[in-house]
């Protein structure tokens, strides 16, 4: 068997990591099973394996050593980790009431990134999760530029021409939470891109305000402009830029929304997944999937690949669930490894990476693509949230259970306000009952005010009966390397509609 060759180091990282596989429930170990053990095997018995993806651990322990006794971190301590990222935003208009954001890195440093920005020339938000991997140079750059990109798409036209002429030109958008900075230099060369998109949107034909559009274009023109930003300074015979050549052999996929008034304008590249939470008339709640990943189990998106390449690469374009056998997302942004003519890998790449720069059997690129597939909903009264969310949500919960542990959040967190009389002269017996009532509620309120934090709190110490704090204390206390072995970065974003605001919408 492969774990006889190991040797002791990482004999006792694995034996260590069946410790803590051994503690968690049926549910979670199905879970891991299938995707890290299975998917992820070659980090003990290969690993030189080129494919960082699920590879690049991250939090740091947490757990300390007092008299030769490992000491967990304390309900306060796990609470102060879960809470670190977590961010709100309320809006006086519009079909978004609020939203609730969060994320909690398992890669160190964290590869999911997240944006969240309102349109200032247009009307309508943008939000979105980026999972990255190989890496979080793609995610970062990505969630920095993809608003003005999609922000300029979505200009009339009359007003394209009016911002292309502006010195210096106005913010398109103004962005929350927004906690990453470019270096000066890439700020410089990303803005020469853009300018260069703005001329290209002012020559192509305009049909209006068109969002689908506009979702499709950015998206494609943003990943575009990554590999002409690597691979221009070789084709003019200047240095190449280690840094923006990084950003596209590095990779990210992502689901990104736009919301304006009724109208939910959804698109997704990859594996990350935006759900939405209905309430029925009977109060109860449904859990709506939108999007749909691309990903080895999704059989459309195998038939596309094979299509795409010659029947002799059938064995060899997926194997082991995977593109050419390294890459989980079947669509992504960047990833120029498995995008660029042989040529270019090893004029560009091999020189900094090596000769893995080259995927086996590479021979029909391009075997990667970043055009998103898009979605539309029109929201009703009984739309009441989206969670937007990378997959390390998704594999550690179903979409169902992660709606109703929303909806109870929602029922439970109004508690976190003060009590407010109904009514001017309420009888005291009235207000008895009303004390009592809210006593008995008391025992639903939350332990977090963020609702993101709520479903992370969930998906790391959950069971049938609840939170488990040992359980949440230890995975949040492993070790980098076997950290990763049971949970991806996570990130969630959870957009509350306004009920009152969609009932008079006209139909």
């Amino acid at each position: 068997m492969p774990f006889l060759n190991m040797n002791s180091s990482k004999l006792n990282l694995l034996l260590n990591t069946v410790n803590t596989y051994l503690r968690l429930n049926s549910d979670v170990k199905q879970t891991i099973l299938k995707k890290y053990f299975k998917e992820n095997f070659t980090l003990f018995w290969n690993t030189t394996s080129s494919n960082t993806r699920y590879f690049h651990s991250s939090l740091k322990a947490a757990q300390v050593q007092k008299d030769g006794v490992t000491v967990l971190p304390s309900p306060q301590e796990v609470t102060t980790i879960l809470r670190k990222n977590e961010f709100n935003k309320e809006f006086t208009t519009g079909s978004i009431k609020c939203y609730d954001s969060n994320q909690l890195a398992s890669n160190d440093p964290i590869e999911d990134t997240r944006c969240e920005a309102q349109c200032r020339m247009t009307s309508g938000l943008i939000m979105g999760v980026f999972d990255g991997h190989g890496g979080p140079a793609c995610a970062q750059v990505i969630s920095k530029r993809l608003v003005d990109y999609i922000a300029a798409a979505l200009l009339p036209i009359e007003t394209l021409h009016k911002y292309i002429q502006q010195d210096p030109r106005e913010a398109l958008v103004d962005t929350f939470n927004n906690r990453v900075e470019i270096l000066q230099e890439l700020k410089i060369l990303y803005e020469r891109s853009f300018r260069q998109y703005l001329a290209e949107l002012a020559n192509l034909p305009h049909e209006g305000y068109n969002v689908p559009t506009a979702l499709e274009q950015a998206i494609i023109k943003i990943d575009q402009d990554l590999s002409k930003e690597a691979v221009e300074p070789y084709k003019l015979n200047q240095v190449i830029n280690p840094q923006t050549l990084s950003v596209a052999l590095s990779g990210a996929v992502a689901c990104v929304t736009h919301v304006d008034g009724p109208n939910l304008h959804i698109a997704n590249v990859g594996d990350c997944n935006a759900v939405l939470g209905i309430l029925t008339e009977d109060k109860e709640w449904i859990a709506k999937k939108i999007t749909k990943e691309h990903n080895s189990e999704n059989f459309d998106e195998l038939k596309r690949i094979w299509n795409e390449h010659p029947d002799n690469e059938r064995k060899t374009v997926i194997r082991r669930d995977r593109l050419l056998g390294e890459l989980a997302p079947l669509r992504s942004l960047g990833d120029y490894r498995y995008k660029w003519p042989i040529e270019i890998l090893m004029k560009v790449a091999v020189p900094l990476i090596g000769p893995k720069a080259i995927p086996a059997n590479y021979h029909t690129p391009p075997y990667l693509t970043a055009k998103p597939d898009l979605y539309y909903h029109r929201l009703s009264t009984r739309d009441k949230f989206l969670i937007l969310a990378s997959d390390g949500l998704w594999d550690m919960m179903t979409p169902l259970q992660a709606v109703k542990l929303v909806g109870e959040h929602m029922k439970g967190k109004v508690f976190f306000n003060p009590l407010k009389l109904p009514r001017k002269n309420i009888q005291l017996g009235d207000i008895n009952e009303l004390l009592l009532h809210r006593k008995e509620s008391l025992k639903s309120k939350p332990k977090d005010r963020n609702a993101a934090t709520h479903l992370i709190r969930h998906a790391i110490g959950g069971t049938e009966y609840g939170v488990d704090h040992s359980r949440l204390a230890h995975l949040l206390s492993l070790s980098p390397d076997v950290s990763r072995m049971f949970r991806d970065d996570i990130t969630v974003t959870v957009m509350y509609f306004d009920s009152e605001f969609l009932r008079q919408c006209p139909a």
